[in-house]
């Protein structure tokens, strides 16, 4: 038997409890990780409140069709399927369980290797926890649905939480010319990210300024969509990856609207779990061009109280949870 953490029912962090289950059998294409360390994304939120509702079309209508929550994970390999090839015992691995049915809020998850990438030589196993869903999210919001390219000025807004320290360290790997928006409380450390210029919002707001970006990231803020298309250069871009729903359903609606209409572009953006990207975050890391942020670390045990903490939205980087 090994100890999880197990949800019957949506609602607050006390419907989250310890409880003993059977050890899981890596299936053939399975890879049995012993985990060591695990992290708290929105995306964990949004599967104990279930809200916004919608979501509950992937997670279940009624009650979780995942028992166990948890994404993030960073741990040791100890058995593997007959039909695995990447990985081996002993490997340490890291990875996204989001996409697979979740499971990482246990002391060993059976997942299939094409969610796994070794784990960066560099990091600790607390480290390469805080990593996979919140980098990725970043990399892929800036990459992919940003279109960054070098030397562009690029506007990260809530850059002091999870993806947003992501995003900042990985603008900056990619050329951009980077502002970073937050509070009076986490100005040094966007600093210390390597930010080019940083904005407290709590002073002045960069949407009623002059300059103008090529492309914004909102991962958090309360502003409406009008304020940041206001901020964007003529052929500007912006990407909703996190804040209110009311701001989420702009993004989809009037967003996709001023996008067929004009020059500027402004949508949402979704995480895709991905290897790749995750190999790719990997050599980043490896390279000392990156680093994770974590602000607290808290037992397995304490994962009521991780939420708790995390759902008041003042997390300074991530928020890991250990074996």
């Amino acid at each position: 038997m090994i100890k999880a953490i197990v949800q019957k029912n949506y609602g607050p962090p006390d419907v989250l409890e310890l409880r003993e289950i059977k050890k899981p059998i890596p299936e053939e294409n399975q890879v049995l990780v012993k985990v060591h360390a695990a992290s708290v994304n929105f995306g964990n939120l949004v599967l104990l409140i279930g809200k916004p509702f919608l979501a509950r079309f992937a997670f279940g209508l009624l009650k979780p069709k995942y028992s166990i929550p948890g994404g993030d994970m960073a741990g040791r390999v100890e058995a593997v399927g007959k039909n695995v090839k990447q990985f081996q015992p002993g490997d340490e691995v890291f990875g996204d369980l989001s996409g697979c049915g979740w499971g990482s809020f246990a002391e060993y998850a059976a997942v299939p290797e094409n969610v796994l990438a070794l784990k960066p030589a560099n990091l600790s196993f607390e480290e390469a926890a805080a990593v996979p869903m919140a980098a990725v999210t970043a990399l892929q919001s800036l990459r992919d649905k940003g279109k960054i390219q070098s030397g562009q000025k690029v506007l990260i807004n809530g850059a002091s939480g999870g993806v947003g320290t992501f995003a900042v360290q990985i603008a900056k790997s990619f050329g951009a010319d980077v502002t970073a928006v937050c509070s009076t409380r986490n100005l040094e450390i966007v600093q210390s990210l390597g930010t080019d210029h940083a904005i407290d919002y709590t002073r002045e707001n960069f949407t009623e300024k002059t300059e103008k970006y090529d492309l914004i990231l909102g991962v958090n803020g309360s502003h409406p969509i009008s304020a940041y298309k206001r901020a964007l250069s003529p052929d500007g871009i912006f990407v909703h990856v996190g804040g209110s729903g009311t701001q989420m359903f702009q993004a989809m609606t009037l967003g996709q609207w001023i996008s067929m209409t004009g020059r500027k572009k402004m949508g949402s953006f979704l995480q895709r779990p991905n290897q790749k990207d995750l190999i790719f975050m990997k050599e980043l890391l490896e390279a000392g061009k990156i680093k994770p942020v974590i602000d607290r670390r808290y037992k397995l045990s304490e994962v009521p109280e991780a939420f708790k903490y995390f759902a008041e939205g003042h997390a300074q980087g991530k928020v890991v949870i250990t074996m």
